[in-house]
């Protein structure tokens, strides 16, 4: 790999003549001509579009960001690159939907037991219901019509939805003291789903 800053070229030229001096610092050139090059593409290496597969993993621990390992690259990537966006609505509805959009590539439904509402008279009834509580659905399998056009990620997903991996999303998107359901759905049709 050829260093873009030789070394021979810093030096004054009356030592440019000396061959032991030449070759020392060829071999010294070789050494620092990978440093070299990762320092001159260190925005490369700090933009989730362009970051090694690696480096990748690395910024996802400075965003707090986990991705599932499983997860194709173009989904880690993409869940890098939106990290602060969304850092910033979760523990909302559209948060949550977001985060299963970015996991699934389909649309999830989600059903919250809250609500907000205001009155000139003390003592209304107050909206949503008196547990918290969210029930989410989701279309499993891969013939769910793929990822939206507005996605971060623009291939379609074929990959089955793990239940598993979609519940420990759940519980790590919702505030601590709501609870959730979930509901897989059958692929592109009607009806209710496994609880």
């Amino acid at each position: 790999m050829p260093t873009p800053h030789p070394l021979i070229d810093q030096l004054p030229a009356v030592y440019l003549e000396q061959h032991f001096l030449r070759r020392f610092l060829a071999a010294l050139d070789d050494v620092l001509a990978p440093v070299l090059l990762s320092i001159d593409n260190l925005p490369a290496h700090l933009d989730p579009r362009s970051a090694p597969d690696d480096f990748l993993d690395w910024l996802a621990h400075w965003v707090a960001v986990e991705p599932h390992e499983d997860s194709p690259p173009e989904v880690r990537r993409a869940a890098v690159r939106g990290a602060v966006t969304r850092h910033a609505r979760r523990g909302t509805v559209g948060g949550l939907a977001e985060a299963l959009r970015l996991e699934t590539g389909t649309e999830p439904e989600i059903v919250e037991s809250g609500g907000t509402a205001w009155s000139v008279r003390p003592g209304t009834p107050l909206p949503g219901g008196a547990r918290p509580w969210v029930t989410v659905r989701v279309r499993s399998g891969g013939g769910g019509g793929g990822r939206p056009v507005d996605s971060p990620v623009d291939s379609p997903v074929d990959r089955p939805v793990d239940r598993v991996r979609l519940e420990e999303l759940i519980a790590a998107e919702v505030p601590a003291h709501v609870g959730f359901t979930l509901e897989l759905l059958p692929p592109g049709g009607e009806g209710g789903g496994e609880r």
